[in-house]
């Protein structure tokens, strides 16, 4: 029987950038290489010179942040080599989230957000997901996050793994979630005290 492949994750840094342009350019990642976890960042209308080629914009822009210290996420390894990456950091990094009518803030706590997961085509099934939002817990509150929130699909009928970004409600009822307030016949909003530890 051959052995599980080890698993690693690492923040996205400007020693780690080359790994996310790789696992963007895997198979099934057409859509973020399109976003860069930028979108909910971004608010308003994008400048003239940026709306001819928003994938490049993004791309420039989320390097940016890297290259200015802030790490936006992290990156999932499998023996080694980039398989996944989750998207996260404080609410008001993601500026779009304070007009969402979905994803609007619930209250006035400091709370990170959740807002990308994703596997490539070629390292789904292995229940990487999971693994990925494991080590995004301990790391959040190694940076001394309290609270994170996610805004995962809830719905009966299964969508397509490439529009799964937000993760399903049960990827994150098993990392100890609980659900806060619904807004969206499809979709919920739920929350996990960093501050308590799992029994």
């Amino acid at each position: 029987m051959p052995a599980s492949p080890d698993f690693t994750a690492r923040p996205l840094t400007e020693g780690t950038w080359a790994d996310l342009e790789e696992l963007f350019w895997l198979p099934g990642g057409s859509i973020v290489r399109g976003c860069w976890c930028m979108f909910y960042r971004r608010t308003g209308r994008p400048a003239a010179d940026e709306a001819a080629d928003m994938k490049a914009a993004n791309k420039r822009a989320l390097r940016g942040l890297v290259g200015n210290g802030t790490a936006p996420g992290l990156i999932g390894y499998l023996d080694g080599r980039p398989a996944g990456w989750i998207s996260l950091g404080p609410r008001e990094e993601y500026l779009k989230l304070r007009r969402s009518p979905v994803m609007k803030p619930v209250d006035d706590q400091p709370v990170w957000s959740v807002v990308c997961s994703y596997v490539a085509r070629p390292y789904r099934g292995q229940g990487l997901q999971h693994r990925l939002l494991a080590a995004a817990l301990s790391w959040a509150r190694e940076q001394g996050a309290g609270l994170i929130e996610a805004y995962p699909v809830d719905k009966p009928d299964r969508s397509h793994d490439d529009f799964m970004f937000f993760g399903s409600r049960s990827l994150y009822e098993q990392a100890g979630f609980r659900e806060v307030v619904r807004r969206s016949p499809t979709r919920v909003v739920m929350r996990r005290d960093l501050a308590a530890r799992r029994p």
